[in-house]
């Protein structure tokens, strides 16, 4: 197993040396269980504990933007990612990036791109958002397509029940094919989109996993597994038609109403 030094500013975890078991089914498993070999991540923020990933960031201390722990076998197109979270935090949230991009130009430890959403909000739990990008594209219970032009539209619905407990382990699995992405939290599928918009989507990228900015947060990660697949041909926007009058993902805000003029004297 070779093992090549990288060079990274202080205070930040780092090697090039990845324990990749790969087993009949050409698994990767891509965390050792013992330490951070393999991963780059800010040391103050990331730590292994008790055989698990473990992200904290603090009040005392907090973060000037998001950042992200980021494994370092490289680019990844199709795959099967697997990986079991578990959340302590007042109301902040985690996720894993999937095809991301680095991005240095925004900071230490920064990646935009495609993340399945680790969130205490049910609709969002599960759901699929794009990092200093396009935002939300798919929120949890729905089946999405993004048009050539961008416009992400509800073409079915998926089933919101179970509820998840962020705070409990559960399993996050995400499916990457072409431009056909799947996300599933503990065996349930939370969404489906197919994306067409050339300009913005990603086929192929890195995979990281997310501390937050905001209030005081802890996640912990373990198991995390990585299967890769042939790479699939892309789904063209005939394939997937979008029916009359469907919804937007993001409906347009309404404009606030205009305050009542004050009665004359």
């Amino acid at each position: 197993m070779n093992v090549t030094p990288i060079i990274l500013a202080a205070g930040m975890v780092a090697s090039s040396l990845t324990f990749n078991a790969v087993g009949e089914d050409d698994v990767e498993v891509l965390f050792n269980g013992k330490d951070l070999t393999g991963w780059s991540g800010k040391k103050a923020n990331w730590s292994v504990v008790d055989g698990v990933i473990v992200g904290t960031t603090t009040d005392e201390d907090p973060l000037p933007y998001n950042q992200f722990l980021i494994w370092e076998g490289g680019e990844v197109e199709d795959f099967v990612l697997t990986a079991e979270l578990k959340l302590t935090s007042n109301g902040n949230n985690s996720g894993i990036q999937y095809r991301a991009k680095l991005r240095p130009d925004l900071g230490e430890q920064v990646v935009s791109g495609y993340q399945c959403d680790m969130h205490p909000a049910v609709w969002a739990n599960g759901m699929g958002y794009e990092e200093k990008g396009r935002g939300i594209i798919c929120k949890r219970g729905m089946k999405a397509v993004i048009t050539p032009e961008g416009k992400a539209k509800i073409v079915g619905e998926l089933p919101m029940e179970p509820e998840f407990d962020t705070s409990e382990w559960s399993t996050y699995k995400i499916t990457a094919k072409g431009n056909h992405l799947v996300h599933e939290v503990n065996g349930v599928k939370t969404i489906e989109l197919h994306d067409h918009q050339k300009e913005a989507r990603a086929l192929s990228g890195v995979i990281a996993f997310q501390i937050h900015k905001g209030a005081a947060m802890k996640i912990e990660i373990r198991n995390i597994k990585l299967k890769r697949l042939p790479k699939a041909e892309l789904i063209s926007p005939d394939e997937t038609p979008i029916p009359k009058g469907a919804p937007d993902v993001n409906p347009p805000r309404k404009p606030k109403a205009k305050a009542k003029a004050k009665a004359k004297v």
